[in-house]
């Protein structure tokens, strides 16, 4: 029996709040701790590679015990117990872009960490207890270590995207995306949100009726993303000020 009886979750109540000052705390901090890694001109110091496969370990560590809470016999549901939310391989590469420092690894991190989850951040779809239930520590922890995670490689690190990153990560959606949606069609599920909207309120209620707010998504994605690359490719090409 719990030590703290757990209420039911509400957006925007006392623990999404401190949720979202510890989000803010900790971005704050990797970015500080990030820069004082790096070695210039020569990329990530030997401190940055152990911190990252830290990390990674740590992501792992956590993740994995949630992954098995949920397929315990007495939690366990086709429609939710499946690693089959674009989160839940959002973590994955989040470990490897901090275990490898590699840039496909960091381009999926990067699209999917600061646009999708940090979605599930602000519109999250938990309908459940509140903390300390085991639910709510698991969607919390998985998706501030991605979003921490893409924070940390791009403006601690200084690791940046590009437009071929850009399309590498529209690809692999694009087929996760497909088999998620035939995945659902087949066994009745709603991973993604691709065949119906989240019982909990979302941005997805702004977008109209299935399947025109998955239309919408795909569009706005791809907009925000491009949005996302341009300003660090822009830098990099700039011609050098005359003095």
């Amino acid at each position: 029996m719990p030590l703290i009886a757990a209420g039911r979750f509400v957006a925007y109540g006392p623990s999404h709040w401190a949720v979202l000052g510890v989000f803010a705390i900790g971005c704050a901090v990797l970015v500080v701790l990030g820069r004082g890694q790096r070695e210039p001109g020569t990329g990530p110091s030997e401190q940055a590679k152990g911190f990252g496969r830290a990390y990674a370990l740590a992501i792992l560590f956590v993740m994995a015990g949630t992954q098995v809470h949920t397929l315990l016999p007495q939690e366990w549901r086709i429609g939710g117990s499946l690693p089959l939310q674009l989160c839940d391989v959002a973590w994955l590469t989040a470990a490897g872009a901090l275990w490898t420092l590699g840039r496909r690894w960091y381009a999926l991190t990067y699209y999917w960490g600061l646009t999708l989850s940090v979605q599930g951040l602000l519109t999250p779809a938990l309908n459940g207890g509140d903390y300390p239930d085991i639910d709510f520590l698991a969607f919390w922890g998985m998706h501030l270590m991605i979003v921490w995670a893409a924070v940390y490689l791009t403006w601690g690190l200084g690791m940046r995207p590009d437009w071929r990153s850009y399309r590498f990560a529209v690809a692999v959606t694009v087929v996760w995306a497909a088999g998620a949606f035939v995945f659902n069609e087949i066994a009745g599920t709603n991973y993604g949100y691709l065949n119906d909207k989240p019982t909990t309120g979302s941005a997805l209620d702004l977008l109209g009726p299935w399947p025109w707010y998955v239309l919408a998504e795909v569009v706005i994605l791809l907009a925000g993303w491009a949005a996302i690359t341009w300003p660090w490719t822009r830098v990099r090409r700039e011609p050098p000020t005359a003095r």
